[in-house]
């Protein structure tokens, strides 16, 4: 995320409103991150109806278990400055640079972030009765914990994972999100770095504070 063509990316927001995926529906959401916001249960609305459609394409007993959706700005900046600390501790030699560029591959730049355009979700798969699916690594474990298994396309992970990670991703990519390949949970639509990878001209979802407490 920290590559500057996703900068450069110009914003013409749309104005979609931020809705509660909560309420109705057929999709899963988790309650662990309850404690922090509120706010991770809300997506753009274009984001939820192309969810949803995915959801439609998952073979039968699967559904998504979503985790984590809007994130307020404030919070995304607290995220990324906790992380880009930690590894400042772990690599005292680096650059200011290399630490802005490590930190972009597991938590975006705030000024950027799909979060914090309601533009991202963070999903897994569960069963019929709720119960996760093996994906090779829990959701959130970043580069340095899983040894690069938390990216999309990582070697050594199980048959089984590898099978459920390409049935997450089938489904998604055929609604019109997006993955960024560092983190197998983390998908998107409208935000600046969808439109970097698609080709569109602009982002139609910018940064918001509308709708939602932080």
């Amino acid at each position: 995320m920290s590559d500057p063509r996703v900068a450069a990316i110009p914003v013409h927001e749309c104005g979609e409103p931020l809705i509660d995926i909560r309420r109705g529906g057929p999709l899963l959401v988790d309650l662990r991150k309850q404690n922090d916001s509120d706010a991770f249960f809300y997506l753009r609305e274009g984001v939820l109806e192309r969810l949803r459609q995915a959801q439609t394409q998952l073979p039968a007993g699967l559904r998504f278990l979503v985790v984590e959706g809007y994130r307020p700005p404030g919070l995304q900046r607290r995220y990324f400055e906790r992380y880009a600390a930690r590894l400042r501790v772990e690599h005292p030699g680096w650059s200011d640079e290399q630490i802005r560029s490590a930190a972009s591959r597991f938590v975006s730049p705030p000024e950027i972030a799909p979060h914090s355009a309601g533009a991202a979700v963070d999903l897994t798969l569960a069963d019929a009765d709720g119960r996760e699916l093996d994906m090779g690594t829990p959701m959130n474990a970043t580069p340095e914990e899983s040894a690069g298994a938390c990216y999309t396309d990582a070697a050594g992970i199980s048959e089984r994972a590898s099978a459920h990670r390409e049935i997450l991703g089938r489904a998604l990519t055929a609604a019109g999100l997006v993955n960024y390949p560092t983190e197998w949970w983390h998908w998107s639509f409208g935000d600046r770095y969808w439109a970097l990878i698609t080709g569109a001209a602009s982002a139609c979802y910018g940064p918001s504070q509308r709708g939602v407490r932080e």
